[in-house]
């Protein structure tokens, strides 16, 4: 595990937990302080959304190490600033580079331990109902189908709740997956048939070359077409 960007989630856990605690601290500030207080707050904004351009610019040239470190200092300095929005965003951004460093248990940590817990803290929906898509790629990729099969499934009721087509196709589509990973091959044919209604439905050709992808990854069995019995009498 790369040990810059431990040190990173180290101090965005600890700060979390600072700002989550320090209510318990009596404080007597002296007046004008809130001016201060909201000048640094804006700076560490700043801070953060320099680090997140610089982080979103070395993930497009391939540089995913950097745009890991990056990412956690922007995390680290929106969380800093409460701008939770922000935060969660920058959180997301960093476990995809782990992702697609095939860094599969640290994707899943700032996931599960940190974004996850800071939407369901702001009682963001669309946040939580993110993260469970990524959780869903995350255990496929660590060939737990079971876990990932659940996110897939939570991710598709809050799909349906916040009226989020192209989200609720996106679960069905990561079920299929797991669903040919467990060799389960006739119930991954009718998610990726429910997929493509769904999506002429929705009228988007998104989703095609998804659905192509991972029917060619069926057997020919799980596609064929039932043949209906002749009714004749002999």
């Amino acid at each position: 595990m790369n040990k810059s960007w431990l040190a990173i989630i180290f101090l965005i856990i600890s700060n979390q937990a600072m700002t989550q605690t320090s209510h318990f601290v009596p404080q007597q500030l002296p007046q004008g302080s809130g001016a201060i207080n909201i000048v640094v707050s804006n700076l560490d904004e700043k801070e953060g959304d320099t680090y997140f351009a610089e982080a979103e610019k070395n993930e497009r040239n391939g540089e995913l190490n950097e745009a890991v470190t990056l990412f956690g200092k922007a995390a680290f300095e929106y969380n800093s600033s409460k701008q939770f929005a922000r935060y969660g965003e920058a959180l997301m951004r960093l476990s995809n580079a782990h992702y697609q460093l095939a860094h599969f248990v640290e994707a899943e940590q700032v996931v599960l331990n940190v974004a996850l817990k800071n939407y369901s803290k702001m009682g963001s929906r669309n946040g939580q109902m993110e993260s469970y898509s990524q959780l869903g790629r995350i255990y496929l990729a660590l060939n737990k189908p079971v876990q990932s099969l659940w996110f897939y499934t939570q991710q598709g009721i809050l799909a349906k709740q916040l009226g989020n087509s192209s989200a609720y196709i996106e679960s069905v589509l990561g079920s299929a997956n797991v669903k040919i990973r467990k060799k389960e091959y006739s119930l991954a044919a009718k998610d990726l048939d429910r997929a493509e209604i769904l999506a002429k439905s929705a009228n988007t050709v998104e989703y095609k070359n998804q659905i192509k992808d991972a029917r060619s990854m069926l057997p020919a069995i799980a596609t064929a077409k039932p043949v209906k019995k002749s009714s004749k009498k002999k």
